[in-house]
């Protein structure tokens, strides 16, 4: 059987052990009642044109008030240990829901091997994360940061009844859980905190760029060198599309109503140097959690809209600007260059995982940058239904005298 690595098996103790709550304003555990909320049909998709519905699980229907409540959550920063960093801490609105970190760092100073992802359309995303075959629900992965010790990023690992009275002293949030949940008796537990961070999550939609409104006709929205970035963008030549394709922009996705979730991973040849796989052996993608060597330096393609907000990229931060990715890939990614497999990358490419390479003319690659700044949603990154609320109303204190 393949191994199970040590962070992964933490990572399921926890939100297994998430399981039983801890009720709010005691230390004693109980177990969650079953989902007994009926759906909310109020709750209505206003999605962008050629966006299907996104997947929502049947345990954890979308409300208006449960998404509320996670944007709340998502801003608070009373969910890590020092009381300073929210969610919103490494997933900045103003940045596509990424930082500008090549790497995330945790409330205690802990370097995270990867950077943190865009939350732009992850409500699409079949498996969450940058490597982790497993991690398949919202609802799991918002209680890793939170309580997860490898590395720690909120660092609240056991200290679930701490959170939960720290909630307590803001008094609205009972009568907030109690909205979004109205079939619990006791609505304020851990695990209703994440339905509501993973409801919020599933509004984060984008689709608004100059690249979408050039498709719905608005000729003048893209220019002529990004019109030309985008033919080459979607050309066999640089097969960009293979990975990045679709509305989501990456081959990893799913839906309400499709038959099957595409999940894919890739090695694109970052750290292939020296040997056939040089990847680091405490971040080496997907083989972490399958044990096979094959897997090594594979990680999953993440979506191209916004991506010119959200560098540093790739899963490290270990390319500074678009046009040293657009470099990157025309070159085939770092080829082995010694070790006992010397020159398999160069002779054969698609062997090591790597991308096949491409010639490109300084014109054509300010092209392709120029394509990918048109993937730019500007309303999405000011949308307020997405901002912190709690510095909105500390605003109009301070203009009201506190009133």
């Amino acid at each position: 059987m393949p191994r199970t690595p040590r962070s992964h098996r933490v990572a399921l103790a926890g939100v297994v052990a998430l399981a039983v709550a801890v009720a709010a304003g005691g230390g004693e555990a109980r177990r969650v009642p079953a989902y007994a909320a009926a759906p909310d049909t109020t709750w209505r998709w206003v999605l962008p044109a050629g966006f299907p519905t996104p997947l929502v699980p049947a345990d954890n229907p979308m409300s208006t008030a449960k998404v509320e409540l996670g944007r709340r959550l998502f801003h608070d920063p009373r969910l890590s240990r020092t009381g300073t960093m929210s969610c919103a801490g490494c997933h900045v609105q103003a940045r596509a829901f990424t930082d500008a970190r090549p790497r995330a760092v945790g409330v205690t100073g802990q370097v995270h091997p990867r950077g943190s992802m865009s939350l732009a359309n992850v409500a699409y995303q079949p498996v969450l994360t940058w490597a982790n075959p497993t991690m398949r629900r919202l609802e799991a992965q918002a209680l890793v940061p939170i309580f997860g010790e490898h590395p720690e990023e909120m660092a609240m690992a056991g200290r679930e009844a701490t959170l939960l009275a720290r909630l307590g002293e803001e008094p609205r949030y009972a009568a907030w859980f109690r909205a979004a949940f109205p079939a619990d008796t006791q609505p304020v537990t851990i695990a209703r905190l994440a339905d509501a961070l993973a409801a919020f999550q599933r509004t984060l939609i984008s689709g608004d760029s100059p690249y979408d409104r050039a498709r719905r006709g608005d000729r003048a929205a893209m220019s002529a060198l990004a019109r030309e970035g985008e033919r080459l963008f979607f050309s066999e030549r640089t097969e960009c599309f293979h990975c990045h394709g679709g509305f989501a922009f990456t081959n990893t996705v799913t839906w309400q109503g499709k038959g099957f979730a595409d999940v894919e991973f890739h090695n694109t040849g970052l750290y292939a140097v020296g040997a056939r796989r040089g990847y680091p052996r405490d971040n080496p993608g997907l083989a972490e959690f399958t044990g096979d060597d094959a897997d090594d330096g594979k990680f999953k393609a993440p979506t191209l809209r916004n991506v010119a907000v959200t560098a540093p990229y790739m899963h490290d931060g270990s390319i500074a600007t678009l046009d040293a990715v657009v470099a990157h890939y025309a070159r085939g990614g770092r080829r082995v260059v010694a070790g006992p497999h010397a020159g398999d990358g160069a002779r054969n490419p698609r062997k090591s995982g790597f991308v096949k390479g491409v010639t490109l003319t300084p014109r054509e690659r300010r092209a392709l940058v120029a394509f990918l700044e048109a993937l730019t949603d500007s309303a999405f990154l000011v949308d307020p239904r997405f901002g912190d609320p709690w510095a909105r109303e500390a605003a109009v204190r301070s203009t009201t005298g506190g009133r």
